[in-house]
């Protein structure tokens, strides 16, 4: 299927436009023919892209649809109660998913056209509950999906609050001893004419370098923060990074973990929704986060294709944590793959959780001793020029 956009004119002569999924120009026309419409032009419409809205708001809106469907509720009439909980092209894409509902579009194929609004691994488990005739279940798997997804980030958000806090206030607090405190000092030392120790020299010439080159140094350091952010934004460059952040010690950690509680959920609830295994492993991976994990993820996924046991793919790529891939073994053995997985997943953002928490332990005295490392160097400088020439007052 494709998007056409389309100019049309109706029986009592209005011209109308929009736009229609088909498969073909041809298909297209003849739909707009069947709805009294007569074509005037009909084109490949441009797809843009848009970003897709926040797990939190997601996980409300189908929370709701889910719990109303789950009721009896038609499912276009559910659509139509939860919309108000949306916003912005959220809001827009669930309006446009009932129109396509009335037309006779599938759930799946209607958000879809939302471009991007709604993520693939949410479409990919309407269009599996759809096809095993389990919509209801599929989608109070989305909700349990997003909004665990939307708890993990919250939490990942909370504990990098502070850190980050306190790393801008000390980088500030530094500046503006550089900038504007040590100068001063600078201006009444330089007036005595006396030898300076070699720490108040090398503190007054960056201070120095600081003040006077300011423009230039922030402009090297924008086109350098700039560049790095473009070249992470390419495919290639962000996986190189990916990778590197595995190998960390800590980091890795936390980061494996992480994209492990993503893809098993997903995972789990995708086959408890009837999809397939190697498709679900497809959509799985695009839930992962992390391109270094999805590309692991990618050579599992051809493993099981040749006839390995998930588990053993799994493992011998690397894609998850350790305690994940027991839990898959089991399931295996046992027939209970989808239960597993999504056990798997929760146990995997506990772990991420936990890391987290020691990572954050130790980053916080770690920049507690940094900046108070930086402080108490100008302090001694500025301590031993004074007391260096006091004898000559």
């Amino acid at each position: 299927m494709s998007a056409y956009s389309y100019r049309a004119a109706r029986q009592d002569g209005a011209i109308v436009t929009g736009a229609i999924e088909a498969e073909s120009h041809g298909h297209a026309s003849a739909t707009l023919a069947s709805r009294g419409l007569f074509a005037i032009a009909v084109a490949p419409a441009v797809e843009e892209h848009r970003p897709a809205a926040s797990r939190r708001d997601l996980a409300i809106v189908f929370r709701g649809i889910a719990a109303l469907v789950s009721s009896g509720v038609p499912l276009e009439r559910a659509i139509a109660a939860s919309e108000p909980l949306a916003t912005g092209p959220l809001r827009q894409t669930l309006a446009a998913a009932r129109e396509r509902l009335r037309e006779g579009a599938s759930f799946a194929h209607a958000l879809a056209a939302g471009r991007g609004v709604i993520p693939g691994l949410v479409i990919g488990m309407i269009r599996a509950g759809e096809r095993g005739s389990q919509l209801g279940t599929a989608l109070e798997q989305i909700a349990a999906h997003l909004e665990q997804e939307a708890d993990l980030v919250a939490r990942v958000r909370q504990a990098l609050t502070y850190p980050l806090f306190l790393a801008v206030a000390g980088s500030a607090s530094v500046l503006v001893i550089t900038t504007v405190v040590v100068p001063r000092f600078a201006a009444i030392l330089g007036d005595l004419g006396q030898q300076l120790p070699p720490a108040t020299r090398l503190l007054l010439g960056m201070s120095e370098l600081l003040t006077r080159f300011w423009i230039p140094l922030l402009a090297i350091a924008a086109a350098a923060a700039w560049s790095a952010v473009e070249w992470i934004r390419r495919p290639a460059g962000r996986k190189r990074v990916e990778e590197l952040l595995l190998r960390l010690p800590f980091i890795g950690a936390v980061r494996r973990a992480l994209a492990t509680a993503r893809v098993m959920r997903a995972l789990g609830g995708m086959l408890r929704a009837g999809m397939p295994l190697l498709l679900a492993l497809d959509a799985a991976r695009d839930a992962a986060g992390d391109l270094a994990i999805a590309e692991r993820l990618e050579r599992s996924r051809e493993r099981v294709v040749q006839g390995a046991p998930l588990a053993s793919a799994l493992e011998r790529e690397g894609a998850l944590s350790a305690s994940a891939l027991q839990l898959v073994k089991v399931g295996e053995s046992s027939g209970r793959v989808a239960d597993m997985a999504w056990s798997a997943g929760n146990l995997a953002a506990q772990e991420a959780e936990r890391g987290l928490r020691a990572l954050v332990t130790a980053l916080e005295p770690a920049l507690i001793v940094a900046f108070g490392g930086i402080v108490a160097f100008t302090a001694a400088a500025l301590l031993q020029a004074v007391y260096s020439l006091r004898p000559g007052m």
